[in-house]
């Protein structure tokens, strides 16, 4: 193992509670935070021992930290827990390392690019991919921007959780990187559901289409980890479909400022908004196939 690290962590929702726990796994000094401060009084009694102290702000937990990291939920969350006045800027010490697995907009990832720099504080805008899933089990994807001493001093702590780290540009770069997955992830999940209500409506065995077809060119990671479920009806678990909307809405405001047109993405969304209407927001994006509903039986 690299040598023991003060590391902080903020933000134990279901991806950031299962990084810090890795992390603490993989021997560093934890120290963790929490906006609600019962969601860390929860990650302390299911995870006894793993941290060595919870801090009462972000500044607080960045005091004497060699790595922090934070995982939120959007560009207004962020913003307050970096740059606001308790934030992990008014903590972190010179030479220090930040990333951010937060999914937010290349803006908001440049503007903390610029205060780390003035600060000479390595950071890096990391968002990642894999799931719920992929955070439990520590084999996530994480798409990295910023400069490459930043990108490699992150490595070695982000390796706990990740099978894949790839630098892919300059500061926001890993934003957008997570736009262009989640466009094309969003599509593949629309023409799944698609092909599965026809596979229904043709009385076909679900199980021999799939059989049948996941080995060719449509096999997918969604087919192979979404199709039975999906046959199912089962979305309790994954990634919410609110926070695909919230993705989403990202990718879009960023398609219009570089002036590119996202026409299946936009509706895709408003898809989305059909399933948020029928209750859906917390559910697994799969259940996108609730819009179609299935054809009655003669």
């Amino acid at each position: 193992m690299n040598q023991p690290k003060n590391v902080s962590f903020l933000g134990l929702g279901v991806m950031g509670g299962a990084m810090a726990r890795h992390i603490a796994k993989a021997g560093h000094h934890l120290t963790i935070y929490n906006r609600s401060p019962e969601r860390a009084r929860r990650w302390q009694l299911a995870n006894p021992g793993l941290a060595v102290r919870v801090a009462e702000s972000p500044a607080q937990a960045a005091e004497g930290a060699d790595v922090v990291l934070t995982c939120v939920g959007n560009d207004d969350d962020l913003a307050d827990v970096v740059l606001g006045p308790t934030g992990v800027f008014a903590g972190i010490g010179r030479g220090a390392v930040f990333i951010d697995h937060t999914t937010v907009s290349a803006r908001i990832a440049r503007q903390i690019q610029v205060e780390a720099r003035d600060l000479e504080v390595h950071c890096v805008d990391a968002p990642v991919t894999g799931g719920q899933a992929g955070a439990e089990n520590g084999t996530l994807s994480i798409m990295c921007g910023g400069r490459e001493a930043a990108v490699e001093a992150a490595r070695p702590i982000m390796s706990a959780y990740a099978k894949r780290i790839v630098h892919v540009g300059k500061a926001g770069a890993g934003q957008t990187t997570k736009m262009v997955n989640q466009i094309a992830f969003s599509g593949i999940i629309a023409t799944l559901s698609e092909a599965l209500r026809f596979a229904e409506a043709a009385h076909l065995d679900l199980d021999k289409v799939y059989e049948a077809i996941s080995g060719g060119a449509s096999q997918s990671w969604q087919m192979d980890n979404r199709w039975h479920t999906m046959a199912k009806d089962q979305f309790d678990f994954g990634f919410a479909v609110d926070w695909m909307r919230k993705d989403l809405g990202v990718a879009l405001d960023e398609g219009r400022s570089l002036g590119v047109s996202l026409p299946v993405t936009a509706l895709i969304d408003q898809f989305y908004a059909e399933v948020q209407t029928l209750g859906g927001g917390r559910q697994d994006t799969s259940a996108l196939v609730r819009r179609l509903p299935r054809k009655k039986q003669a």
